[in-house]
Parts: C-alpha cells; sequence; structure tokens
C-alpha cells in the first residue's frame, strides 16, 4: 500500500498553501506546458490518476469530456474536490494507484500530475492503465524528474569498520527514497529516465513527447524560488499512445 502522506495534518496543510493548491491550475508554472500537449476531450472519458483537490478533473469536463473519474488516495483531497466541484459527469473514489484496478478499454485519456513518483511498482500501473483505455488513446503524466531525486554530487559513507557503502541514493541506483517535504519521512520511488520511458515502451505505448520542463524567464523573474529549477529539471513531462 502507498504511504498517505497527504493526510497527516501537518503536509496536508503545508501542500494545501502551494500555489498550485491555491490557484489550481494557473498557480502551477508547468500547465501551459501540459496544456500544449492535452488532445481534444470533447466526448472523451477521462480518467484522472491521483486527481488531488480535482483541479484537473474539473477543467477536463468544462472542456468536452463527457465524463470523469478523479482518483487519490487522500480523503482530505477528495473531502475538498468533492466539495469544489457540482457536476455529476466528475466522480471521485479513493483508491490506492499501487493497486489500480480498472475495467478494460473504457477511458479514451488518461491523466496523471505529480503521482507516479510516489509509486513502487510503476511497471503493474502502467500496464493497468494501459488495458483501461481505448486504442489510440492518448495518456499524458508529469513526475518529479529523476535526476531531481539524486544528489547533485556523489558522495561516500563508511560503516562502523570503516569499510566504504555503496552510495544508494545516486542517480543510477534506482528504488525507495525518503525526504522531508511539509513532513518527515515522505517516501518516493526513484527511477532511471531510461526506465520510466522504457516501461512505457514494453507495455505497448508509443512515445509522443518528452519535455524536462524548465521555467521561463517570465516565471522566474515572477517567483525567484523556481531559479534552481534551471540549474537541473524538476519536473517530467511525458505524452505516450496506446497502439
Amino acid at each position: 500500500m502507498s504511504q498517505n502522506i497527504y493526510d497527516k495534518p501537518d503536509f496536508f496543510i503545508g501542500y494545501s498553501q502551494l500555489p498550485r493548491s491555491v490557484h489550481g491550475l494557473t498557480g502551477a508554472p508547468e500547465w501551459p506546458a501540459i496544456r500544449a500537449q492535452l488532445p481534444d476531450l470533447k466526448d472523451k472519458r477521462v480518467l484522472d490518476l491521483g486527481c488531488g483537490f480535482g483541479w484537473f478533473s474539473r477543467w477536463a469536463k468544462e472542456h468536452g469530456a463527457t465524463s470523469v473519474l478523479g482518483l487519490d488516495l487522500s480523503e482530505k483531497m477528495l473531502s475538498r474536490a468533492k466539495s469544489e466541484t457540482h457536476d455529476d459527469a466528475i466522480e471521485y473514489e479513493v483508491s490506492d494507484l499501487e493497486q489500480l484496478a480498472l475495467p478494460k478499454t473504457v477511458y479514451d485519456f488518461a491523466y496523471s500530475s505529480l503521482a507516479f513518483h510516489y509509486i513502487k511498482d510503476f511497471n503493474k500501473l502502467v500496464a493497468t492503465i494501459f488495458q483501461a483505455l481505448v486504442p489510440g488513446a492518448q495518456f499524458t503524466f508529469t513526475i518529479e524528474h529523476p535526476i531531481f531525486m539524486a544528489p547533485t554530487s556523489p558522495a561516500w559513507s563508511n560503516d562502523d569498520e570503516g569499510q566504504r557503502i555503496w552510495p544508494l541514493n545516486h542517480y543510477s541506483v534506482e528504488g525507495e527514497r525518503k525526504t522531508d517535504w511539509f513532513a518527515k519521512g515522505v517516501i518516493k520511488h526513484h527511477r532511471t529516465l531510461g526506465t520510466t520511458l522504457n516501461t512505457l515502451i514494453t507495455n505497448g505505448f508509443e512515445i509522443r513527447h518528452v519535455q524536462e520542463w524548465a521555467p521561463t524567464r517570465e516565471q522566474v523573474s515572477q517567483y525567484p524560488e523556481l531559479l534552481e529549477e534551471i540549474d537541473r529539471p524538476m519536473m517530467l513531462l511525458v505524452s505516450a499512445q496506446k497502439r
């Protein structure tokens, strides 16, 4: 089961104060890049994985989707999503993406924003999404860029006997990462860029677009804290299609 960090009080309070939580899609600096990769959603059945407060679910319905299913592990986030949604064509369900089960060949488009880096078994998740999509359907998602999860320089540590310990937290070594972000011990799962893309390919997806997103000069001027994302990308945007 995935770690439900978003329902921890300290984390939820901190996350709720982020611009993307307050202002929605317009508060997410990567949104223009994402929107440029979205298909026409008119008459589409949409799946929103890790839907959070429901910003994209509502946007999709407003832009022509016939139905939207938003899934998230956080009951607190879904509670807010439901309170801000007034459309019977949008449904929200509590769901652990690690144990996701979906009907076959139902959805015309699948979307996810900054959720998959919390998933340990990415291959299983991708296979589940693939079989749930109709042929030709698009799948667009963002994750924390794997290079952002890795330290900027290699470092060895020693055990109690003075022997070197393999540096487990570096880019080429995949696996669990723990970080402190609004709460201590937030668990993420690191995969290289190659593993992420090849997992999609081996499960039958065709890669349509890959963007190592970086803010514009104007965005950095407005939000100086984005400057570090010029040095190394924080976010990876991928768009794929079911063959």
